[in-house]
């Protein structure tokens, strides 16, 4: 086991580094510019059982560092993903990667993880459940233990492969929401999703975002996520994935102090699209620099 190794939910990673959902597309788009197996794994684009065109434009808003985003889970549907991304990934990713899936409904979130379960490449499934529950009033089943715990469940019932379950940090008790969770069948939660928040236009006075509002991202969410992975990965005996504001190696190490046992990049992949690969490359030297000899026996370190 090398020095940068971790094992997520019991599979080996050759580093703790993963892009994050939304920012990696399928992966191939970025193997056009390095060879992406560097990578311990990454989170592909969010699947939904049917196809989404997705919401309005303007979608992006830039801030003080960070950024703003309203895509709404554009994506061709979990059918076309299996039929046709994951064939072309393959090609240029050779290692398990982790399937994100969104749904609508307890019923959409089963079935896709279904169907992806089925995958020979997909390793985790990560389930993303800041997603608004169309039968619930629309209020997100991320908000709420027991609506997080009934999509657990359902997705625990259908599946083998390890569970993931991607907490919003738009609660008051994030770490109610996890306990739920791994209640409920859990093999992993990974937190934190984007932050609400919205910009508004000087010269027109109107929201930049057609959506009004939208998922802030970026460095300037760290020290929250941080917060939050520090009080899930003290409350849950699972592994806790930890992202948020990721952008460099000394801020890989810091999250995995606060007890992550993977690190997700997000933001920094759209600002510098060879971030993850700088960052592992970095890791060593970060390592050194504070008497690290191996990653795996950080994690949780700050007590």
């Amino acid at each position: 086991m090398g020095r940068l190794n971790v094992n997520l939910c019991g599979i080996e990673l050759d580093n703790p580094v993963i892009p994050a959902s939304g920012t990696f597309g399928y992966g191939y788009e970025y193997a056009e510019l390095y060879d992406i197996n560097c990578l311990g794994t990454f989170s592909f684009k969010g699947t939904t059982k049917d196809p989404r065109f997705g919401n309005p434009t303007p979608r992006i808003a830039e801030c003080t560092a960070g950024m703003i985003n309203a895509v709404g889970l554009q994506n061709p549907g979990v059918e076309n993903v299996i039929s046709q991304e994951l064939p072309k990934l393959k090609q240029c990713f050779h290692k398990p990667v982790m399937a994100n899936v969104s749904g609508f409904s307890v019923e959409d979130y089963a079935y896709t993880c279904e169907q992806l379960d089925k995958e020979e490449q997909v390793g985790w499934l990560e389930v993303n459940v800041s997603c608004p529950n169309v039968h619930g009033g629309g209020m997100s089943f991320g908000t709420d233990p027991k609506a997080a715990a009934e999509v657990t469940a359902a997705v625990r019932k259908v599946t083998k492969k390890p569970l993931l379950i991607k907490l919003s940090p738009n609660v008051t008790d994030i770490v109610s929401i996890a306990k739920a969770c791994e209640d409920a069948g859990a093999d992993g939660i990974s937190l934190i999703n984007t932050m609400l928040g919205m910009r508004i236009d000087l010269r027109t006075k109107k929201p930049i975002i057609a959506n009004k509002m939208g998922g802030f991202s970026g460095s300037a969410i760290f020290p929250v996520a941080v917060r939050m992975v520090y009080q899930v990965a003290n409350a849950v005996k699972v592994p806790v994935v930890g992202m948020g504001g990721v952008t460099t190696a000394e801020d890989v190490v810091e999250m995995m102090l606060a007890g992550a046992t993977a690190v997700e990049v997000g933001a920094a992949n759209l600002i510098n699209p060879y971030a993850c690969r700088d960052i592992i490359a970095d890791l060593p030297r970060v390592m050194d620099a504070y008497g690290i000899n191996t990653l795996s026996e950080i994690i949780g370190g700050a007590k």
